[in-house]
């Protein structure tokens, strides 16, 4: 089976954002008033065979916590669906 997988790499709350901090400096500039508590993030995208979802699951996991974030200062989400 394929499963489309989507990660979701933001910092974990606590960790400063610099990036998220310049963009929430430069709203009122751009006429967005009352947003606040912006957080930058990394989308990644990619599709894995295996036998069921399970082992997809295990697969893109493995993934996103060696190779796409770094679990000591950032935090992973996983959406995956059957394709």
């Amino acid at each position: 089976m394929r499963f489309r997988a989507r990660v979701e790499v933001q910092l974990r709350p606590g960790i400063a954002d610099p990036e998220g901090a310049t963009i929430e400096r430069a709203l009122p500039a751009l006429g967005f008033d009352g947003v606040a508590h912006v957080r930058a993030g990394r989308s990644f995208s990619f599709e894995v065979d295996a036998p069921d979802e399970g082992a997809a699951r295990t697969t893109a996991t493995q993934l996103a916590d060696r190779l796409l974030a770094n679990p000591v200062i950032e935090q992973s989400r996983l959406e995956l669906e059957a394709i």
